[in-house]
């Protein structure tokens, strides 16, 4: 009987509580949404039978974000703006001194603008 009652003992004690997350969740990120998004996201939540807080990391981690431009496209636009400022320039001098006089570098640089604008679209993904 003395055994019995020792391999008792030597059981492991139940430790009370919940048991710990594996892994913990300390970090908070706040962002604001619209009623709208809000609903949006917790409508493709409970469709995917999860809580929104569960889908929106799971969306996170398998989002792909591209840059909005590339470095050479964002001086292409430095360069059309430019030209747009210069066409502008040229377009108030045609009206004070006359059209005829400004024809050629308006050509030139609408030529310009063209082949920028050309650059441009065929880099469209």
């Amino acid at each position: 009987m003395k055994t019995a009652t020792a391999n008792s003992e030597i059981k492991k004690k139940r430790v009370p509580g919940r048991p710990q997350k594996k892994i913990s969740r300390s970090d908070l990120l706040m962002i604001r949404l619209t009623p709208t998004e809000k609903q949006l996201i917790a409508q493709r939540a409970k469709n995917a039978g999860l809580k929104p807080s569960e889908w929106f990391r799971r969306a996170a981690k398998n989002a792909r974000v591209s840059p909005r431009f590339t470095p050479e496209e964002s001086g292409w636009f430095r360069m059309l703006s430019g030209m747009a400022n210069n066409l502008n320039q040229l377009t108030h001098l045609a009206h004070v001194e006359g059209l005829p006089t400004l024809a050629l570098k308006c050509q030139t640089l609408i030529r310009q603008i063209e082949e920028l604008l050309t650059k441009i679209n065929s880099h469209d993904g």
